[in-house]
C-alpha cells in the first residue's frame, strides 16, 4: 500500500508530507531506488530539440537529440560519464555543449500541474509545464540558428516500482479556432482515473482529461472517441543492460493531426515516447 494522501494533484493545498523536490530525498525508500530526471523539449516548425538529465540511485546520465526539419538532419548523443556537463539544466536555462551541437535556450513562464501518484510499491512525483515559451540559439557545424517557439518542461522524481513501463506524449499546437493548445498525456505511469499527470493546456490554462489509450506510438484515443494521430519524422532509440538496471527507450519527434480530446487541431508538433525500465 502506498503512502496516504495520494494520488494528489496540484498546485494547491494538501501536498502530502513526503520527501519531495525541492527538498532532500533519500537514496532508497519503500524498497525502491530514488529516480530523478528533467526533460526539456523544444518543438519548432524548423527544428525540434530535446535534452535531459536523469539519475537512478547513485548513477546518472544525460542525452540530447535534434531534428533539423529543413535539412532533414538528425543528431543525438548520450553520455553516461558521471559529472558530465554536456547538458546543463539550471532553472530556466538549458545549455548543451557537445561535439556537433551547442545550444543556449531560455524557458519562459507557463502554468504548471503537479501530481503525486502511487505505484504497486512506491510512488512518483512530477511537475509538468507544456506550451512553455522557449527562445535562444542553436549551433551545428556551419550553421547558427535563432530559435523561438514553445515546448515542454518535465521534472520528475520518486521511488517508482522496480519494473516500470509507460507511453508518453507531449506537444504544442493550434486548434482549428485559433486557440493555443499544448498537452502532456501518459499511459502506464502517474495515470490514475483522477489526479493524474495528464493535462491539456488551452490558451495556457491546464485541465485534466479522462484516461487515454495509446495505439503504440501512432495515435492516442480519448474517452470521447476522438483520436490524436502522429506522423513521425525523427527517432532516438537506446537499449541499455547493466544487469541490475535495464532500459528500452524510444523517442520520436513528429507532427500531430486529428482531435485532442474533442478539440480539432489545425497543427501540432511534439513527441511520442515509450520506455520500459528495470530500475
Amino acid at each position: 500500500m502506498g503512502p496516504s494522501g495520494i494520488p494528489w494533484r496540484g498546485p494547491g493545498d494538501g501536498r502530502p508530507d513526503l520527501p519531495l523536490p525541492p527538498g532532500p530525498m533519500p537514496l532508497r525508500r519503500d524498497g525502491n531506488l530514488r529516480k530523478r530526471w528533467r526533460y526539456v523539449g523544444f518543438y519548432g516548425e524548423r527544428l525540434m530539440l530535446c535534452a535531459a538529465r536523469a539519475e537512478v540511485g547513485p548513477t546518472g546520465s544525460s542525452f540530447w537529440a535534434l531534428w533539423d526539419r529543413v535539412r532533414n538532419r538528425e543528431l543525438a548523443h548520450t553520455t553516461l560519464r558521471p559529472g558530465s556537463r554536456e547538458v546543463v539544466l539550471d532553472g530556466p536555462r538549458l545549455l548543451i555543449d557537445a561535439p556537433g551541437l551547442r545550444a543556449d535556450l531560455r524557458l519562459g513562464e507557463a502554468e504548471p500541474i503537479e501530481s503525486i501518484c502511487p505505484g504497486e510499491s512506491g510512488w512518483g512525483w512530477t511537475r509538468k509545464r507544456a506550451g512553455v515559451p522557449i527562445e535562444g540559439t542553436v549551433e551545428v557545424p556551419g550553421r547558427r540558428l535563432a530559435v523561438e517557439g514553445c515546448g515542454v518542461d518535465d521534472e520528475s522524481a520518486g521511488y517508482q516500482d522496480r519494473h516500470t513501463s509507460w507511453l508518453w506524449s507531449a506537444g504544442v499546437g493550434t486548434a482549428g479556432d485559433g486557440r493555443a493548445v499544448a498537452w502532456n498525456l501518459v499511459e502506464g505511469i502517474n495515470d490514475p482515473a483522477a489526479k493524474s499527470e495528464r493535462a491539456i493546456w488551452v490558451d495556457s490554462a491546464p485541465h485534466e482529461p479522462a484516461p487515454v489509450t495509446f495505439d503504440g506510438l501512432d495515435a492516442i484515443r480519448f474517452a470521447d472517441d476522438s483520436r490524436l494521430h502522429f506522423s513521425g519524422g525523427a527517432e532516438r532509440t537506446r537499449d541499455d543492460n547493466f544487469l541490475l538496471i535495464r532500459s528500452t527507450y524510444r523517442h520520436r519527434f513528429g507532427t500531430f493531426s486529428g482531435r485532442l480530446d474533442g478539440i480539432e487541431l489545425s497543427e501540432g508538433r511534439g513527441v511520442m515516447e515509450s520506455h520500459t525500465a528495470l530500475w
